[in-house]
Formats: structure tokens, C-alpha cells, sequence
């Protein structure tokens, strides 16, 4: 008798941490539509939302390349969809449970409509939990892919259509790099660019090497290529992209490389240059020069320390003591003028005392970052932290929490009130939905800034003068 196992491709945990050392293959020509497919989504709608990381939103793109290939148009409204996907984010428990929340809810569309095609794909789709949940209890899913076969989109899309039976194609592998897929971005002014994919760091509390496979840097000049090709498209800034990208080039020319890229990147001529995510144990003496002297890198640095306490850092497995993030930190502020540092904090990791709590506020106070993106620990299945004994209360990694928050608006705060009265070049993403005069953008350093100006701005890198401070916002307007 057939098992499960025999009718799926199903996720694997144990086969998704193995590491080998060969070099990923470059795909250049393995993306295709095959005739069958081509004209699938010609008269239908479909419907894709995004969760998580900004590998997330990149694959978003992806995905809507190849379907608006196939002659799908998009809707903003899941109801009108002939097809709706979900494109999952694994990090934390939280953001799993909105998205089952979200499948029970969309449940009514396809009750209604027999004919509407129900995928999930994304970081999600490679745990094993997961797709073992969507076996049992959501029978209404007919699609669910995973990271490593964003490729074969229209294959298995064919397949569902043609079958009416549910596909389930997860691939649990090392992963390659696949350089014909087609993309359709969000905006025209600003790009994500990949540079590499995975991470082989493995902290004992992430899920992420396991759904995105081990780390494969794109060649220098396929990376150059796009950049060229986005700013001739008139695109002003672009954002390097990767799970660790301070990593980039090890495995394709055995040495760091991120810096050396850097340069290249800002001898194209585009106007802003940003990167993320880096991780402190990468991050070289060249790296901290580039981001210094290369007037097109953007002075804004996202620098995860997650605890600040020694202990904690050794059982997360991130390779850094506080002391050592703190001698990077500062030497970053010394050395690039204006810069403004983002960050990430797990609070209530397993047996966190409040002794070891504290010397996280600690590090806070010091370094005063300018946005912390701040969670309670959430143990993710398949991880070692996972079997780790527990003693702190929920309870008490809340009220952590909400002592932590408190700290990091206000240092937010006060870095924004020294911003007032002062004049700085802001990308315009655009005008406010409410006030036709009011537009958005953002500062060199990162910071959102709501200003008004008397003629349409959109696209444009234009001066603002910085009259009021919030939390999280600066207002302005345009000089």
C-alpha cells in the first residue's frame, strides 16, 4: 500500500542541514515555460501576498514575473482571485499561526468558487510540520511548494489545474542558483538584488538554514549586470540582498568579497547603495572602509546582537561576545558620518535570567540604535534550542518585552530630535493616500520622513527640511 511519502515530495529537516563542500550550480537557462503552460493564466486574476523577510518580498517578485508570464494579472482583493498564494515567512511561531489564520479564512472563496487554485509556498512549506498540517486539516490547499523550486511554478501549477488532485513538490537540498527567472518589481525607483542565498550559520534558535539551504554567492558579474540593467531603467537605489551577506564569496572565490563587490557596485554610478542582513562575525575591517569612503553606500547598518549577555550568546551559537559587538559598533560610528544602526533582540531564550536580561538593556543604553526589530524567543521545530528546557514564564518574557520596547522608542526618539532643523535627501516613494500634498520617502540613513511639497516629487532624490520629530517618522518639507 502507497504511502503518503509516495504520491509527494515532502520536506526533510535531517536532509535540509546537511552541508557538502560543492560549489552550488549556476542555472542560466533552467527556467522555461513549456507551450502547455504558457497561455494557463490568460483571462484569470490572481491574488499573491508576501510575508516576512525582504528574501521574502524578493521572491514575491519572482513569483509574479512567472505568472504574469503565463498571462495572469494581479488584484489587490483575494475574493476576485482565480488564484491566491501565500508566500510564507518560518521565522517565528507567530507569523505561522497569522498565516493558518489566514488559510481558515480564505477557506470561503474557494467554498465558493470549486475552481479557485489555493497555493502556499515560501520558508513555511519546507518544515515538515507544517505540510503535515496542511495534509490533516486544510484540504482545501491544492499547491504547496517550497525555496528551492520557485522554477517550477508553472510545471506544477499545469499539473494542479490539470489533475484537479493537490501537489505537493517541497525539495530539501543545498540549493543552486538559478539565473533566468523573471521578475516583476513593486517599484521603479528601488530594487532588491540578490547577491547570495542561505546561511550556514545555524543559531541554535533558526529555521532559516534549514529552509534556505546552505550560502551561494551569485558570480560578481551577474550581480553588476542587473544593477547596470535596473539603474539604465531608471532606478535609483538598490538594496544587496542575502541571509548573511558580510559572507558573500566565500564559497564561490574562497575569500571574503562583500567589500570588494561593494566597490564595483559603486563604480556603476547608482545613486544609493544599501545592503542586508549582515551578521557581526563577517563583518571585516575592508567592509567597515567600503561602507566609510564609498560615497554612493548608504550610512545606515542593520547589526543583529540579539542578546547582550555572554552566556546566551554562546548557547545561540553567534560566534561574537558582547564585547566584540560593541568594539564593530563603535568603530562603525566613528568611522561613517551620519550612520544610523537597526538591530534584532530575542528576549525569554531559554533559562534567560534577569541578570542576563539586564546586560541586554546594557548594550542597548550603549549603543542607542535608531529602530530595534525587538521579539519574544519562539522555538522553531528541528532547532537544537527547541529541546532546550524552558524556565522562564511567558508572563515574564512579556513584561521583558515591553520593558525592552520602551528603551528602544526612546532612544529612537531622542536620534530623531537631532534630525529637527536640519535639511536631508530623502527618495520619494510617493504620495499619502489622505493628503494628495504630503509625501514619503526615505533619508540616506533610513529614517521615513512625511513632507509636503507643492508639485509631484515621486521617483526623485529631493532636499527636505526636518521640522518635527516622532517615534518612528520625521516631518518635513521640501525646500
Amino acid at each position: 500500500m502507497k504511502e503518503i511519502k509516495d504520491y509527494f515530495v515532502l520536506p526533510n529537516l535531517k536532509e535540509a542541514q546537511k552541508r557538502s563542500k560543492d560549489h552550488a550550480v549556476i542555472e542560466r537557462s533552467l527556467f522555461h515555460i513549456d507551450d502547455v503552460a504558457k497561455n494557463l493564466g490568460n483571462g484569470r486574476k490572481y491574488f499573491l501576498r508576501t510575508y516576512g523577510c525582504q528574501a521574502n518580498e524578493r521572491d514575491g517578485e519572482t513569483i509574479r514575473g512567472i505568472l504574469e508570464e503565463m498571462g495572469y494579472l494581479p488584484v489587490m482583493d483575494a475574493e476576485s482571485a482565480d488564484l491566491i498564494l501565500l508566500n510564507t515567512c518560518a521565522v517565528r511561531k507567530n507569523a505561522e499561526d497569522k498565516v493558518f489564520g489566514e488559510i481558515g479564512q480564505l477557506k470561503r472563496f474557494k467554498l465558493k468558487n470549486p475552481d479557485l487554485m489555493f497555493v502556499v509556498c515560501g520558508c513555511m512549506a519546507q518544515e515538515e510540520e507544517v505540510v503535515q498540517t496542511i495534509l490533516q486539516k486544510h484540504h482545501h490547499i491544492d499547491l504547496v511548494f517550497g525555496t528551492h523550486n520557485i522554477h517550477r511554478l508553472p510545471d506544477l501549477l499545469y499539473k494542479a489545474t490539470l489533475t484537479r488532485e493537490r501537489v505537493i513538490e517541497v525539495y530539501s537540498q543545498e540549493g543552486d542558483v538559478i539565473e533566468n527567472l523573471p521578475v516583476r518589481r513593486v517599484l521603479s525607483t528601488k530594487a532588491w538584488v540578490n547577491i547570495m542565498y542561505g546561511c550556514d550559520k545555524f543559531c541554535t534558535y533558526c529555521i532559516v538554514p534549514y529552509t534556505r539551504g546552505k550560502e551561494r554567492s551569485r558570480t560578481m558579474e551577474d550581480i553588476l549586470e542587473e544593477v547596470e540593467t535596473l539603474k539604465k531603467e531608471g532606478c535609483k537605489e538598490v538594496t544587496l540582498l542575502g541571509q548573511n551577506v558580510n559572507a558573500y564569496g566565500k564559497d564561490l572565490y574562497g575569500e571574503h568579497c562583500f567589500a570588494k563587490l561593494m566597490e564595483k557596485v559603486s563604480q556603476t554610478g547608482i545613486e544609493r547603495i544599501r545592503f542586508t542582513t549582515s551578521h557581526p562575525w563577517d563583518f571585516t575591517d575592508e567592509l567597515v572602509d567600503a561602507i566609510a569612503t564609498l560615497p554612493n553606500v548608504m550610512p545606515y547598518i542593520h547589526l543583529p546582537f540579539q542578546s547582550g549577555n555572554a552566556e546566551i550568546l554562546k548557547i545561540m551559537g553567534r560566534r561574537y561576545t558582547p564585547r566584540e559587538y560593541l568594539t564593530l559598533f563603535h568603530k562603525l560610528k566613528d568611522r561613517v558620518e551620519n550612520v544610523a544602526f537597526s538591530t534584532d533582540i530575542i528576549v525569554g531564550f531559554p533559562n534567560e535570567t534577569e541578570e542576563q536580561f539586564n546586560d541586554t538593556l546594557a548594550v542597548l543604553d550603549e549603543c542607542k540604535f535608531d529602530n530595534a526589530f525587538t521579539f519574544i524567543y519562539s522555538p522553531r521545530e528541528g532547532t537544537p534550542a527547541a529541546k532546550m528546557e524552558d524556565n522562564v514564564p511567558m508572563e515574564e518574557k512579556r513584561k521583558r518585552l515591553q520593558i525592552l520596547n520602551a528603551k528602544v522608542a526612546q532612544h529612537a526618539l531622542e536620534n530623531n530630535k537631532w534630525m529637527v532643523d536640519k535639511t536631508v535627501k530623502v527618495l520619494v516613494d510617493g504620495p499619502s493616500k489622505k493628503n494628495a500634498e504630503v509625501y514619503s520617502g526615505y533619508t540616506e540613513n533610513n529614517k521615513l520622513v512625511n513632507f509636503t511639497s507643492g508639485d509631484d516629487c515621486t521617483g526623485e532624490i529631493v532636499e527636505v527640511l526636518i521640522t518635527d520629530a516622532k517615534t518612528w517618522t520625521l516631518n518635513g518639507k521640501r525646500k
